[in-house]
């Protein structure tokens, strides 16, 4: 086995509906958008990944730039595919004669269907996974935050993802509670866009509302440290004559309200299942957060206020799946709830 040993490689992938994050030898190879331009005539791959998000919305009629996932799970199979084997070839940038084998552990949302877990696995295998591992974003982002997850006490996360929010109770290396909701930074994007239509008669594109969000973006209405406002230029909705409005931190938090408080509801609703002693764990720890929509400016003190129980935004939120996804990945033998 020695001999064939460098023809195998181990990865670890989170799948995410903005972001895809590979690892490898414990360090991050890939952090890319998760966005493919096409050419539409024949299939072929044009761009992946930054390059493909640089295209979307200014495209032409043979280039057609997708995203494959969408709420946390893939929509596009030939696309999904595409796009994880361009990834891979990023890492394996020299010629090799033969390509490696690979063995892959690779994050799911926590409330995914047999069909969607399917979906995911044959992608994978398609890209050239030997070995298909599968964990729940919940327990890997735990994992990334450096905690314990076999300990028989409780902990709690809330990852906000492009597509999913999951939030999950943990305790003895298996999930006691968890909700698995459609709502997360994609809404918080399209909110926007709907908001500056209605709101101010102006036109704008994915990109545009994810810089509003990015910029402004918020959870309250009242912030210590206020970013400034935000100038928006776009076409008029009836008369296509330009336009340049300032947007405030309190519209976007008054128009992402609604997203959020379904937020709040379903955290809620995973502590009302959980049982006392774990509750009193994590009352005691606090709750953490991560994924990209923990950086909204006031998130946490809003669930504070909500919840009556402290939040803390984990040190690299983004980036929280993925480490642990890869922390899975070196103890593949030892951890009982990777999924084959």
């Amino acid at each position: 086995m020695g001999l064939f040993s460098f023809l195998t490689q181990e990865i670890a992938i989170d799948l995410g509906t903005a972001n895809t994050i590979i690892i490898h030898n414990d360090k991050i190879v890939v952090d890319e958008p998760s966005i493919v331009a096409l050419d539409k005539n024949s299939g072929k791959l044009i761009a992946i990944g930054e390059k493909a998000r640089q295209m979307h919305g200014k495209t032409h009629e043979n280039i057609s730039t997708t995203r494959p996932l969408r709420d946390g799970v893939i929509a596009d199979f030939h696309a999904a595919e595409q796009m994880i084997r361009g990834m891979i070839k990023m890492i394996n940038s020299k010629a090799r004669l033969m390509s490696p084998s690979l063995r892959i552990v690779i994050c799911i949302p926590s409330g995914s269907t047999e069909v969607e877990m399917r979906a995911v696995r044959d992608s994978s295998e398609h890209a050239g996974g030997r070995e298909v591992f599968m964990i729940y974003e919940p327990m890997a982002a735990m994992l990334g935050i450096g905690i314990d997850v076999e300990a028989p006490e409780g902990n709690m996360v809330v990852d906000i993802g492009g597509g999913t929010t999951e939030i999950a109770v943990i305790s003895l290396g298996g999930i006691v509670s968890n909700k698995s909701i459609r709502i997360a930074g994609d809404d918080f994007t399209a909110d926007i866009k709907e908001y500056m239509r209605h709101q101010h008669n102006i036109k704008i594109g994915e990109k545009t509302a994810e810089d509003i969000k990015l910029k402004v973006g918020s959870a309250l209405p009242d912030l210590e440290d206020p970013p400034p406002d935000f100038i928006v230029r776009g076409p008029h909705q009836m008369t296509a004559l330009p336009m340049e409005i300032p947007v405030s931190y309190q519209e976007i938090a008054h128009c992402l309200d609604r997203s959020i408080t379904k937020v709040e509801a379903a955290i809620l609703a995973t502590l009302e299942h959980t049982p006392p002693e774990l509750y009193a764990d994590i009352y005691q720890k606090g709750i953490w957060l991560t994924g990209g929509g923990a950086l909204l400016r006031g998130l946490e003190r809003r669930l504070e206020e909500k919840t009556k129980i402290p939040f803390q935004i984990s040190d690299d939120p983004l980036h929280a799946v993925a480490r642990g996804t890869g922390i899975a990945l070196k103890n593949v033998d030892m951890f009982q709830f990777l999924m084959r």
